[in-house]
């Protein structure tokens, strides 16, 4: 069993909104800003690789933006990273057998298009992959609220109901592949119905931890994003996922953290707050 982080197409975020209330004294320490207040983010996908089967956790940004909203989001690159980076490790989008998506914000979606062509809309990649999201989290991209409108994109929903291949979760689920199970974790603090993944192989375990905690300065539990619909009930969903990953002695992926792919987790029982372990910045085909 192997382990890859795909880097997908980064982007540049106001830090105030990455960070919410925390003060940008504060923030500045852990992710330095450019000019214009910007953090840079990743968009970062893992690729789990079993005997019989080629799992993607996530998708990215993609490329399916027009050059306006490209430069409105701050996305860096023109072409497809997630798709760039299936090729370099030999493999393309129809070698994937199934995709576990956390939500359907275009940062962890979008891959999942083809890239932008004028005048031509954009089509589903990944043609023999299952495609696995929560029921909850669909119902809240085809009918969203005005805040977050503009994270969801309507053409794709279109796209996957159209498949035939939409897996609609309500949480309780376990999935099995060759020796890897794959067990969602449901969270509504950041968006209603949204899912971490918990992985166990082998005795061992990994959470993808999506946008409960998108990166290695949000492991400390007052510090939530302005984009987190809930962020009381957040708080406590990462209390108890950190509690867990400590405890389990598993490693935590982060889609966003600009620099760090994996992290586990301690608590320091005499400040009373989740830090770092060890750390790994890439994986190419990692057994971990």
């Amino acid at each position: 069993m192997k382990f890859s982080s795909i880097e997908g197409n980064r982007q540049k975020l106001d830090g105030g909104a990455m960070f919410g209330n925390a003060p940008k004294a504060l923030w500045e320490k852990w992710i330095a800003p450019d000019p214009l207040n910007r953090i840079p983010l990743a968009a970062r996908s893992l690729l789990v690789e079993t005997e019989n089967h080629r799992l993607l956790f996530e998708a990215g940004i993609g490329a399916y933006m027009d050059p306006k909203n490209r430069e409105r989001f701050g996305i860096e690159e023109e072409t497809h990273m997630l798709h760039e980076g299936l090729l370099e490790l030999g493999l393309s989008e129809t070698d994937i057998t199934a995709i576990f998506i956390s939500h359907l914000h275009f940062d962890h979606a979008g891959g999942l298009l083809t890239p932008f062509e004028e005048g031509r809309e954009p089509e589903l990649l990944f043609s023999k992959a299952r495609f696995f999201v929560s029921k909850k989290a669909w119902d809240r991209s085809r009918t969203p609220h005005q805040r977050d409108r503009a994270s969801f994109i309507p053409v794709l929903n279109q796209k996957l109901e159209e498949s035939g291949r939409l897996v609609l979760l309500g949480g309780g689920e376990t999935f099995s592949f060759d020796d890897l199970t794959v067990h969602p974790i449901m969270s509504d603090g950041h968006t209603p119905g949204m899912v971490c993944w918990d992985l166990r192989f082998h005795h061992r375990g990994l959470v993808f931890a999506a946008d409960l905690v998108p990166g290695l300065p949000w492991i400390h539990l007052p510090i939530t994003m302005g984009y987190d619909r809930f962020p009381e009930r957040l708080i406590e969903e990462k209390k108890e996922l950190l509690t867990h990953v400590a405890e389990e002695n598993s490693w935590l992926f982060f889609t966003h953290d600009p620099q760090i792919a994996i992290s586990k987790i301690l608590y320091d029982q005499e400040r009373k707050k989740f830090k770092k372990g060890a750390a790994k910045e890439r994986l190419v085909r990692t057994d971990l």
